[in-house]
């Protein structure tokens, strides 16, 4: 079979299908289980030709996750234009969409997937993720009606971030944890964190 000539136009488009199809299918049945071998089947490529796209998986998630960043702001800015929905009820809202992510088709990193990661990343490209993660964060707190100051978009990272691993987490990864208990334990960290971002939002910057 002759080799196909692709025009960079036409490599740019396979790209971004794959990274589209890539954050459907990990959205949909989480990341760990998601393969390379079902994205480029369902876009219709070689696994050769995938390769020559991203050189792991972890290159192609990285890139799904960015994909997600504008959805996410777009989520929360919908939740708060909402009349029916408090201030509260909104961030909350928000909160536990994330949480659990794949009931609400949205990709999250377990764990052992963000270690994952990181082992594989460039210096240079675990950089510039952290950037579009604080950018990320950064945007989300202002949507919330609170100002972006590096120290608070630290904290509502961690804050955030900690509460939907240990949700994936239970009882897997961490197996002394009560699974009975997991939503209970969900809930009460999303009221404290919004707790503390309602006191952000009122207070003044020092």
């Amino acid at each position: 079979m002759p080799k196909v000539a692709y025009s960079e136009e036409d490599r740019e488009r396979i790209r971004t299908e794959l990274v589209t199809a890539g954050l459907e299918l990990m959205a949909k049945q989480g990341i760990q289980r998601t393969t390379v071998e079902q994205i480029y089947k369902k876009v219709g490529i070689s696994r050769t030709f995938f390769y020559s796209f991203f050189a792991t998986k972890e290159d192609l998630i990285v890139e799904t996750l960015y994909l997600q960043q504008p959805r996410l702001i777009a989520y929360a800015k919908k939740l708060m234009a909402d009349p029916a929905l408090s201030w509260r009820d909104a961030v909350k809202q928000f909160l536990h969409t994330c949480c659990y992510g794949e009931k609400n088709g949205i990709a999250i990193l377990t764990i052992e997937e963000q270690q994952l990661i990181f082992k594989r990343l460039s210096e240079e490209s675990y950089q510039v993720f952290r950037q579009k993660q604080r950018r990320l964060f950064g945007e989300i707190l202002e949507t919330f009606g609170i100002e972006a100051a590096p120290a608070r978009v630290g904290l509502f990272t961690n804050l955030s971030l900690a509460v939907i691993v240990v949700c994936k987490a239970i009882p897997h990864t961490l197996p002394l944890f009560v699974p009975e208990a997991a939503d209970e334990t969900v809930d009460f960290q999303l009221n404290a964190i919004v707790d503390a971002l309602e006191k952000l939002r009122t207070a003044p910057m020092s």
